[in-house]
């Protein structure tokens, strides 16, 4: 790593047209050695750039950001739209990231950064989760959130189930976004988004200003893997991007687990097939604390009090028979109600009564178009 300025590397992250490729050959050139403070970089030229493997139209961006106003500028975006930032260069960086091959140079970032030096698993999964799937998660989750920060990538379905349920426990949640930082995607998650950006931390390598596109969700899925000491999947089918982010998992010589799904389920055939490449199984989070016991805090009484208070939950007292089949029939798959009522038996009547009992218990949630599922 040369001794290049940390505002030339960020002017070179933010130039169109300038990769990751090229920044670590301009990192590895011995011309840019000569780059020993910011003042300096503005004696480049753009043939000075040129030299260094850059393009013409390259070069001349580069100069162009590296100018004292488009500093500023850039200074001012940040500021305005309260986006931390730190680079490679930086010693806050993490270091399970820096140890990947193709690492971020720069990270954009809101909500609190401490959050990416604690101990860390990613949960992924696919959009298209089952109430099990989402329940599972969550489960999980929060206990793993015990002691370990939880990473995912504020995706509907299992991400942003996983993101739910670190929120509730103490190492909280890091979301990875394939956009810029600032711009919650999907917009369904607003509530989530903000939630992380208060009580997590959202993270993206993309700079303000990026237009989202398909080839940027792939680059997220190596940060989460990066980020992480192992990743668990959770339902993918077999052309998951979750696989995506287990395939860089084990490329980084990081850990894959599963959790284990139904068989014939299409939602489940790609995570299942994980098991033939020596994937280990997870049932609750003490299979995850026990794969790290030497890397972890140790564990103390609010851990096993909440663990006791899910057991509790998965096994309520005071509900009605009506109610226990309708939670049931949700935890295989979210329904309309209209599926409910021919699945259940029941009259409409009696059924939204139990519907409305469950929302106020908040055990389901109720999405646009009357689709129900479990929380």
């Amino acid at each position: 790593m040369t001794g290049i300025p940390r505002e030339v590397l960020i002017a070179l992250h933010e130039t169109d047209g300038i990769g990751r490729i090229s920044i670590a050959n301009i990192l590895q050139c011995g011309k840019a050695k000569g780059i020993g403070s910011l003042r300096h970089s503005a004696d480049f030229l753009a043939g000075d750039w040129r030299d260094m493997g850059l393009s013409a139209s390259q070069a001349a961006g580069i100069v162009a950001n590296l100018r004292y106003d488009a500093i500023e500028r850039r200074h001012g975006v940040h500021e305005e739209r309260e986006i931390g930032l730190v680079t490679y260069l930086d010693d806050v960086y993490p270091e399970l990231l820096r140890q990947i091959a193709d690492p971020p140079w720069v990270m954009y970032h809101k909500g609190n950064w401490e959050l990416v030096h604690n101990p860390t698993i990613a949960i992924v999964g696919t959009r298209l989760a089952t109430g099990y799937g989402r329940k599972v998660t969550e489960d999980i989750s929060e206990g793993c959130a015990q002691r370990m920060t939880v990473v995912s990538g504020l995706a509907r379905g299992i991400d942003a189930a996983a993101h739910y349920g670190a929120l509730r426990a103490r190492y909280g949640t890091i979301a990875v976004l394939a956009g810029e930082v600032d711009r919650c995607y999907p917009p369904e998650n607003k509530a989530l988004y903000r939630e992380l950006s208060n009580n997590g931390l959202i993270v993206s390598e993309s700079p303000p200003g990026t237009i989202l596109r398909p080839g940027l969700f792939p680059l997220r899925n190596r940060i989460i893997a990066g980020l992480s000491y192992g990743v668990i999947v959770v339902e993918a089918a077999q052309k998951s991007g979750a696989l995506i982010t287990a395939d860089l998992a084990l490329g980084y010589d990081r850990d894959v687990f599963i959790v284990p799904g139904q068989i014939t389920s299409p939602r489940s055939k790609g995570a299942l097939e994980y098991f033939r490449k020596g994937a280990n199984p997870v049932l609750d989070e003490t299979d995850i604390f026990q794969a790290y016991s030497h890397r972890l805090p140790a564990s103390d009484i609010h851990s096993s009090s909440v663990q006791t208070s899910k057991q509790l939950g998965s096994q309520p007292e005071n509900w009605t028979d009506a109610e226990r089949l309708v939670y049931r029939l949700l935890l295989d798959n979210p329904c309309t109600i209209d599926e409910l009522v021919t699945r259940s038996g029941m009259t409409f009547g009696h059924l939204h009564s139990v519907l409305l009992s469950l929302l106020i218990k908040r055990r389901i949630h109720q999405q646009p178009g009357s689709v129900y599922h479990v929380l």
